[in-house]
């Protein structure tokens, strides 16, 4: 959640910042952005479903965006923040059945979506990230840094337990590590359909 390219929604193919709710794993229920309701934005100088810029660009300038889900105690609400402070809205614990009390888990990472199947079986040439391979390592592959979690008293605490998954992983892949300036990290993505993923 938060950053994709969707034609089809967008009509372009410029990177947006995007919300994005399910109740049911995305069985029956689900929306982006503001198109139902759901999200509640609280702060009219963030553009929800707006293009992003400026952008990373291969072997040059990288940008970062922080940003933070958090659960406000009191309320039950699931808030969004942007860079250090920035609250973007929040999603109402009425959404929700499991995440009532607490997340039992935190996915971060980047997915396709192939919406016109292949009547030759070949596998989509969407690129994930910046469409190079994970060993690429920075300024060349997408990433995520200092990674963290938030605790049941709001405090920040180290992701000590990173699981990886690559679901074709000759087509997009990852790889990890852990450093004092960026904590624990990945680099991930990949060209989608290659000579080793036809």
């Amino acid at each position: 959640m938060f950053l994709q390219v969707s034609p089809e929604l967008y009509g372009d193919n410029n990177p947006r910042f995007f919300t994005y709710w399910t109740t049911d794993a995305y069985r029956a229920t689900g929306c982006y952005n503001l198109l139902c309701s759901g999200f509640i934005q609280t702060n009219n100088k963030v553009a929800i479903g707006a293009a992003i810029s400026p952008t990373s660009s291969y072997n040059g300038r990288q940008f970062d965006i922080g940003l933070m889900v958090w659960k406000d105690p009191k309320h039950g609400n699931w808030w969004l923040e942007l860079g250090s402070g920035i609250l973007v809205g929040y999603w109402p614990a009425i959404l929700f059945s499991h995440l009532r009390s607490h997340a039992n888990m935190i996915q971060f990472g980047g997915e396709i979506v192939n919406s016109r199947s292949s009547s030759s079986g070949l596998h989509t040439s969407t690129q994930m990230g910046s469409g190079h391979f994970a060993q690429q390592g920075f300024g060349k592959a997408a990433y995520f840094r200092n990674l963290q979690r938030v605790d049941w008293d709001n405090n920040l605490l180290p992701i000590t337990n990173l699981r990886l998954l690559a679901d074709h992983s000759n087509c997009y892949d990852i790889t990890q590590g852990r450093n004092n300036l960026w904590g624990t990290y990945f680099y991930y993505g990949g060209p989608g359909r290659n000579v080793r993923c036809p």
